[in-house]
């Protein structure tokens, strides 16, 4: 691939005691590509993910947003910098409404004295821009973008965080397990966002434990073993069955892969 990567990582370490969950990891991110990241539990996703989204700062090893070295000292620089993740636990607060949280940490103040000064938030602006980014992504079931999130099914709370992911991600979308506790129609829906979030230009990583979804969605399949990158393989190519067996050290991945 001539192009060069959004998002890049090479000889990633990261050690927690006697415990080493990175081992010279590298990583690859390119645009416009929906990368899946697999591998068995422990294998050390998480710690890529918490590396390259800010939550953990590496020990060893360098991390290049868009060629740029970067260090990132937080998750709050990692997203001021254009990096969104989207948590398994989806960071949201039940008790607020939907405008309320798609602005939560960013909230827009009214212009002039009263939002500089006085403090005061603009909740028109927030809601209509929350209204349009909820319509731009196919999710205006949600009527009333005043309800509380607790009001939402699973599949519609997916849809507000993803939303939100997109409407301040600039760069790059991270996603852990986006429909770990969906059921088959709101997991659908959620495949389709994360398309739909695609063919606007946004770049994806998606963490998953299921194959079907990974296999229908993914341009390439990042696959981490041993607190490395194994190997990366077109879901072209492969079966769910070799993606699982490289995953579980049954069987050895091609030299072509281990070269991607």
């Amino acid at each position: 691939m001539t192009l060069e990567p959004i998002l890049s990582a090479r000889g990633l370490v990261k050690r927690y005691g006697r415990v080493t969950a990175l081992n010279q990891a590298d990583f690859d991110l390119y645009p416009g590509e929906i990368l899946a990241v697999i591998g068995d539990n422990g294998a050390g996703k998480s710690s890529l993910i918490k590396a390259l989204s800010g939550a953990v700062r590496p020990d060893e090893g360098e991390i290049r947003l868009e060629g740029r070295l970067v260090h990132f000292q937080s998750p709050m620089a990692a997203r001021e910098a254009g990096i969104e993740t989207v948590y398994q636990t989806l960071a949201l607060s039940p008790a607020l409404s939907i405008a309320d949280n798609m602005f939560l940490g960013r909230e827009l103040r009214k212009p002039g004295f009263l939002g500089r000064w006085l403090k005061l938030l603009d909740r028109a602006a927030m809601e209509k821009m929350a209204r349009e980014k909820l319509s731009d992504l196919g999710l205006m079931t949600i009527q009333n973008i005043g309800q509380a999130v607790e009001t939402l099914s699973g599949g519609q709370r997916q849809g507000v965080a993803v939303a939100r992911a997109a409407a301040f991600g600039s760069k790059v979308i991270i996603m852990d397990e986006p429909t770990a506790a969906l059921g088959v129609k709101e997991s659908r829906r959620v495949l389709e966002l994360i398309l739909d979030v695609r063919s606007r230009g946004l770049p994806i990583v998606l963490i998953s434990h299921n194959m079907p979804h990974v296999f229908e969605v993914a341009d390439r399949i990042h696959v981490h073993r041993l607190g490395r990158r194994l190997c990366v393989i077109d879901p072209k190519d492969y079966s769910m069955s070799d993606a699982v067996a490289f995953m579980t050290g049954a069987k050895e991945p091609p030299r072509e892969a281990l070269a991607a």
